[in-house]
């Protein structure tokens, strides 16, 4: 059996196209892709089959192997909505855990995490549950997403956060007291 579905191997940026032929609903992990079978709003499938993986953002388009786009649009999620005075300050401890996080004028929105939501709420937050699309800033040097990671226990975890590295060359001579 040969899949004659089309695949979309090229990303239209939002603001770079018009007239998508159809709309693909997707998720906040599920905008995150290289190779997947994907099913638009009216029922068509085709594949996603891009050089590496790529974060799709709300309004990017898929162009389709036949011409046709395919307007990117992000669903609606669970998510915890931050308020209150500082929201910079807020802002900054969602930050520095390397959380995904929406800013707008009055509010802040992250992916639901109890951890947090208790963190936020000892600085003085507000913090409810929400739905909407989740469209987070995206990450620091153009990479376009920024890749969180569990901080619920232990803080060794293999990496460093933002600490600068200076090495302290010895030369074997001078340890051993040669000249």
């Amino acid at each position: 059996m040969t899949n004659t579905d089309p695949t979309a191997q090229m990303v239209r940026l939002a603001g770079s196209w018009v007239d998508a032929a159809d709309q693909v609903v997707l998720g906040y992990d599920e905008r995150f892709l290289r190779r997947k079978r994907l099913t638009t709003v009216h029922g068509d499938s085709f594949m996603v089959d891009l050089p590496e993986t790529t974060n799709l953002s709300h309004g990017d388009a898929l162009e389709l192997s036949d011409g046709r786009l395919i307007e990117v649009v992000a669903a609606e999620e669970p998510l915890l909505q931050v308020t209150g005075p500082s929201l910079a300050r807020l802002a900054w401890h969602i930050g520095n855990r390397h959380t995904p996080c929406q800013v707008e004028n009055d509010r802040l929105l992250i992916r639901q995490d109890h951890v947090l939501a208790d963190m936020l709420r000892r600085l003085g937050a507000e913090v409810a549950e929400v739905t909407a699309p989740f469209r987070p800033e995206g990450g620091a040097y153009g990479h376009g997403r920024t890749m969180g990671h569990d901080h619920g226990h232990d803080h060794d975890h293999g990496h460093h956060h933002h600490v600068q590295h200076h090495a302290f060359h010895h030369h074997l001579s001078e340890e051993d007291g040669e000249d």
